[in-house]
């Protein structure tokens, strides 16, 4: 079974300095039906306006990933880490036991284009870490790219602290085939362009949830996340 998120049914806030779609309830948007899918718990599609950004707040117990789309977007956080995270790179921030930390766009020109992914840890209370990686666009041309996993050897990808496995792919006419297996759950985030997934119409902000095993394809032109979860 698929179930699509449709972009315009989304929560939309517009600040002024941030405009910002949430896929699942955040902040000021409750919907009771979205609360997240299995440990995948926040989907926030931003745009930061240059020279603004998120001042210093914390996080606790929650595993954060930050994919940029276009722009650059400044990191520094209580762990002593400061980083400017661009397209192709995937950041990874485990809050833990807890961490604060300020994301800021450092352009004084352009805006920031990301979206920001927290994921529920497998278990509370460990050590805050901090990770970031570049994934060459050529790693995810027509074919699926895994980003992020429990396994930190896995494929190069960044560790998250849950049975997750986060895959990037970028597509230009190509089709790409993921076999998600009994008991495995998928959601599939399209970031650009228009794609189709197994024969349904998915556009740029368009999710999908995907509750039983099968075989997802994925073609088209634009790019998409896919997570892979318990």
């Amino acid at each position: 079974m698929i179930e699509i998120r449709h972009r315009d049914e989304r929560g939309h806030l517009d600040h002024g300095w941030l405009d910002t779609y949430h896929t699942f309830s955040f902040d000021r948007y409750y919907d009771q039906h979205y609360m997240g899918f299995r440990a995948l718990r926040v989907i926030n599609e931003d745009r930061v306006a240059p020279g603004r950004g998120f001042g210093t707040h914390p996080h606790r117990d929650m595993e954060i990933i930050t994919y940029i789309l276009e722009g650059a977007l400044e990191h520094k956080d209580s762990m002593g880490t400061g980083s400017i995270i661009r397209p192709g790179e995937v950041q990874r921030m485990s809050a833990g036991t807890g961490v604060t930390h300020s994301e800021f766009n450092p352009s004084k020109t352009e805006p920031v284009h990301l979206l920001q992914i927290w994921i529920l840890p497998e278990s509370r209370g460990i050590q805050p870490s901090y990770e970031q990686k570049h994934f060459d666009t050529e790693e995810m041309r027509g074919k699926l790219r895994l980003v992020a996993a429990r396994d930190p050897q896995e494929a190069g990808a960044v560790k998250i602290h849950q049975d997750v496995r986060l895959f990037a792919t970028v597509l230009e006419g190509q089709t790409v085939r993921h076999d998600l297996q009994k008991g495995r759950f998928a959601w599939v985030q399209v970031t650009r362009g228009s794609l189709e997934l197994n024969g349904m119409l998915v556009e740029a902000g368009d999710g999908a949830a995907v509750s039983e095993s099968q075989t997802l394809q994925l073609s088209g032109h634009g790019e998409a996340l896919l997570f892979d979860l318990n």
